[in-house]
This record gives C-alpha cells, structure tokens and sequence, in this order.
C-alpha cells in the first residue's frame, strides 16, 4: 500500500513538473526558436504594454524579424530603446535582424514589443497572443505569459535553454 502510495506520489510530481514547464515551452518556425515571452501587467489607466522574449536562429543564414501581430492591441510595433549621453530615446524599427547562429534578446532597455493602444488591461497570469513574422522563416504563433507589474527582466526568470 506504501509503495503505490510513493508511485502515485512520483507521477504526480513528474506531471506537475511537465505541465510547469509547458510556461517556458519554445515555439519553433524553420530555424528560428523563440523562448521566454512575456509582458507585464499593465497599471490602471495604462494603454500600452512592452513585450520581451528571446529568438534564436539555429541556422546558416541571416533572418529577420519583420511584423508582430496581436489583436489584443489597435496596434503592435517592434521598438528599440538606446541611450545616449545618459539619455534614453524609444524609436520604431521596419525589423530586427536575428544572425545565423546567433540569439537576439528583447529586454527593457533594448529591443522589445510594444502594444499600442490596448483593447483591455493585461492581467497577471494571462497570455497575450500573438504571431511573430520573420522574412525567411514565415510566420509562428506564441503566446507571451503576463508578469505581475513589478517584475524585473531575469527576476526568477526560467529560460528553456
């Protein structure tokens, strides 16, 4: 009795730890992986939201990030924040590029998502889909987790690598 007691015990856990890690699960399209979506929860009165993630190009040629569609927002654009003479600027790209080999992060202070204008507040322990559109790979549905609105970039971060 003991023992089935200890086995149901043993594959309860391992189907908890299975279904947690279905959170950090990567979504692939050709030799683009992309891992580790998520956004915060956006404040009251907050209408736009920044999105963040990591895309990895396994493969042997160039590829590029072009458009990012969501319908959770009246509109979705790729941003790159840079800062010069201590001072931080927020610009519109066409793309980002995603090197052979390579991995590009999206993270607050750099290249991110922004969803303009959003339809309804992002609430922790959501998802807000969406689909990512690269120039050679195509296009691949993913879904980013919603944080609570404090969080900070690699604060108790699980990443699938």
């Amino acid at each position: 009795m003991n023992f089935r007691k200890l086995a149901l015990g043993v594959a309860t856990t391992a189907a908890l730890v299975l279904h947690g890690s279905a959170w950090a699960h990567d979504y692939k399209v050709g030799q683009i992986e992309v891992d580790d979506l998520w956004v915060r929860a956006t404040a009251p009165g907050q209408v736009n939201g920044a999105g963040y993630m990591d895309i990895d190009n396994n493969g042997a040629t160039n590829d590029r990030l072009v458009a990012i569609r969501s319908g959770v927002a009246q509109s979705v654009e790729l941003h790159q924040t840079s800062t010069t003479d201590g001072v931080s600027s927020m610009r519109k790209v066409e793309g980002v590029e995603v090197p052979a080999h390579s991995e590009v992060k999206f993270a607050p202070g750099g290249n991110h998502v922004m969803f303009l204008n959003l339809k309804a507040p992002l609430q922790e322990g959501t998802t807000v889909p969406a689909t990512l559109v690269f120039e050679k790979a195509g296009s691949v549905d993913v879904e980013f987790k919603v944080k609570p609105l404090g969080h900070k970039a690699g604060a108790a971060a699980h990443h699938g690598h």
